[in-house]
């Protein structure tokens, strides 16, 4: 017999410095001395987001002034089957007065130096650490040279995420270019995802691997490699990449584009009805640009993933 969902609602409350903060749960507790995020159970009447505000006022005696919509996921503890709705509260105010947790800490994404976190989180850190702005690669349109000229400029202006699409560059060239991508991002820590190409990813030492939307079709488990994303056009591709345990997905296209011209776009009230309530960050492409990631991240985007805007001019 399956138990009843409770229904639960977590805040990423972060600093301009990217930091965000947990808590510790308290004596008495379940699971005490574990650390989590602020948050509490959604009562009837209230919508997550109002929960979440009302909680965090009581828990921790701060106002949220602006908040996102990000990922939905369940667990089932042993004292309850839990479905946790997490939001991003970027803008708040007040000073922090906590009521409820032993500690607070400000920790780093990628960096979290406090354990034990509750068991449910795990993927929520890891969907922290992944940068909010990918550049999408398109060596096939201006050639190798200027490709890595271009990742060069973006590495130093901050990209820290880029996946390499370069349809119709030749198999003569593909190889030594990927490979010197690969060594330019990772002196600067940043991640690379090969599109399609599983066997080139883990030949080269890439980071991971994006999936096209007829490869996730194919795809009957998550290819071993430590970040898997896909392509994603409607809900149910969306739930396929979820169901497959992959780390994102990216959702378009926004705007009408030069790479798909003759497709409908979407917008950003089309992204938001397709993207809610998944248990995965959710990228959204076409015709964006860094201008747009306030709005994105609004309509419940993890980011933005961009050909043409990521890469800037000398």
């Amino acid at each position: 017999m399956s138990r009843k969902i409770v229904q639960v609602a977590a805040g990423v409350i972060t600093r301009p410095d990217g930091c965000f903060l947990i808590g510790q749960r308290a004596p008495g507790t379940f699971y005490p001395g574990y650390w989590e995020f602020p948050g509490g159970k959604v009562e009837a009447g209230e919508t997550p987001a109002q929960a979440l505000c009302r909680e965090l006022d009581e828990e921790l005696g701060i106002r949220v002034e602006r908040l996102n919509p990000w990922l939905v996921r369940e667990h089932d503890y042993e004292h309850a089957h839990v479905r946790l709705h997490f939001f991003e509260v970027p803008q708040w105010s007040g000073s922090l007065n906590d009521h409820v947790h032993s500690e607070l800490a400000w920790v780093r994404p990628g960096a979290v130096d406090r354990t034990p976190m509750l068991p449910a989180n795990g993927p929520i850190l890891k969907a922290l650490s992944l940068p909010r702005m990918m550049g999408v690669t398109q060596a096939g349109q201006i050639g190798v040279e200027q490709q890595l000229l271009a990742v060069d400029r973006a590495l130093d202006n901050g990209l820290r995420l880029i996946q390499v699409r370069d349809r119709g560059l030749p198999d003569t060239l593909k190889r030594g270019y990927v490979a010197a991508l690969i060594q330019r991002a990772r002196s600067k820590g940043a991640i690379v995802v090969l599109n399609d190409e599983v066997e080139l990813a883990l030949e080269l030492g890439a980071d991971g691997v994006h999936l096209s939307a007829e490869r996730l079709a194919d795809c009957s488990a998550r290819p071993a490699l430590e970040w898997v994303g896909a392509s994603c056009h409607d809900r149910h591709e969306l739930e396929r990449a979820a169901q497959l345990g992959l780390d994102y997905a990216v959702l378009g296209s926004i705007r009408e584009t030069p790479t798909h011209p003759t497709g409908q776009p979407i917008g950003w009230e089309g992204f938001s009805a397709k993207a809610q309530g998944l248990p995965i960050p959710v990228f959204a492409i076409g015709g964006v640009s860094a201008e747009d990631m306030v709005t994105a991240r609004a309509a419940g985007a993890h980011g933005l993933a961009a050909i043409r805007s990521a890469w800037p001019s000398a």
